[in-house]
């Protein structure tokens, strides 16, 4: 069934239209504007709602032919089919003139209409309408509850909302112990992630502000209140992901670690896939693990590590860890329980000038193309000396 959106002033002809098209049961509507918008309204309207064609009321032919030319910079490819009361010959020709090849007019009858409708969808499977979208999807996962997976989350998508010509939404998708909202002191929202997969067909520029809360510039999805019985779709998922998509620079996701089926989701839908771990023995076995599954599914391109709460003189170094996983460590974040704790309680990001702070930024530049800062391993000059001498050996 194709998406079909209609723009017609004249009330009672697009009811007329509707209920031909409900007849056909070729067309879902997924959205009816009684004016013809603003060019800044008609993007919203279409990055919204994402139709396949547009049935467009010609009734003011310039402001009629006006929006079909912006249609078609927006989102070439789009369909436009014209409507009209009557369908007399010089403004069907003014009409293919500008490129609109389709023409329907009352009674819109069954047979006509079909046909019509049949020769869209050709043109649609052989050239389907490009929105501008980003493939920017970061989801975060604990290799091990505690890891700090949703902190350095939090901080990193701060961190990138700040930078220039970027706009950030921050999803919890940890339905039994999200804490973002806590985090950010945003417990205060009635609205959720339960409320986006539950209106998911219906997301548009009207609800979706009241859904998301935003934070010193960066628009978060919180987990709400506990619901034990409610499971997200994976088919929920996609169709707020696609809208994420479409209104959104960068989108991080923040995973509960527990593998459910719309996690699985997400992680296929993911640029990348930041497994997080410590250097505690359980959270390096776990980590282990979950990259085997990440293989698994196919995902391990995708996969990038970091170390958190890491310690200059661990009992594990750096190199052991990348043997037991073996993939490098993309970042690791030193431990500050003193910084982490004021951010907590002032609902805030860690202090930027700190040395943890410095690492979320320097993340958040690595997921915009800048090259991560140089790795944090430090070996001593006899260990450089035996390395040198083993090379000339060889």
């Amino acid at each position: 069934m194709l998406r079909g959106a209609i723009i017609c002033p004249d009330r009672e002809l697009g009811d007329r239209l509707v209920g031909a098209l409900l007849e056909s049961h070729r067309i879902g509507i997924v959205r009816r504007l009684e004016s013809y918008p603003s060019q800044v309204d008609l993007g919203r309207f279409l990055r919204a709602a994402a139709p396949e064609l547009v049935f467009l009321s010609i009734e003011s032919r310039q402001q009629a032919l006006e929006t079909a030319k912006r249609i078609e910079e927006s989102a070439p490819g789009l369909q436009v089919v014209a409507i009209n009361r009557t369908c007399d010959p010089p403004t069907l020709l003014e009409t293919m003139r500008a490129g609109i090849r389709e023409f329907l007019s009352p009674p819109f009858e069954h047979q006509s209409l079909v046909e019509a409708l049949e020769r869209i969808a050709d043109l649609i499977s052989q050239t389907p309408p490009v929105f501008e979208t980003t493939d920017s999807v970061f989801a975060f996962l604990p290799a091990k509850a505690g890891s700090g997976a949703t902190t350095i989350a939090v901080n990193t998508s701060m961190a990138l909302s700040k930078m220039p010509d970027t706009n950030v939404l921050l999803a919890d998708l940890d339905l039994n112990s999200g804490l973002v909202g806590f985090m950010l002191l945003l417990n205060q929202s009635p609205y959720s992630i339960v409320d986006a997969a539950e209106n998911a067909l219906d997301l548009d520029e009207n609800l979706w502000p009241k859904i998301i809360s935003n934070k010193d510039g960066l628009d978060v999805l919180p987990v709400g209140k506990l619901s034990p019985g409610f499971r997200i779709e994976a088919a929920q998922i996609r169709h707020i992901l696609n809208y994420a998509r479409r209104h959104y620079s960068a989108i991080f996701v923040d995973l509960s670690g527990m593998m459910e089926k719309y996690s699985i989701e997400i992680l296929h839908e993911a640029k990348v896939v930041y497994l997080v771990c410590t250097t505690e023995l359980p959270s390096l076995h776990l980590c282990r693990e979950k990259l085997a599954f990440l293989r698994s599914q196919d995902l391990a391109g995708r996969v990038k590590i970091l170390l958190n709460r890491s310690q200059k003189r661990g009992q594990i170094s750096l190199d052991e860890m990348e043997k037991l996983f073996g993939m490098p460590i993309h970042m690791t974040f030193p431990n500050d329980y003193a910084g982490v704790h004021a951010a907590l309680t002032a609902g805030k990001h860690v202090n930027s000038a700190s040395a943890l702070g410095s690492r979320y930024r320097e993340l958040a530049e690595t997921m915009i193309g800048k090259k991560p800062g140089v790795a944090e391993r430090k070996r001593g000059f006899l260990d450089m000396l035996g390395r040198k001498k083993t090379e000339a050996e060889a």
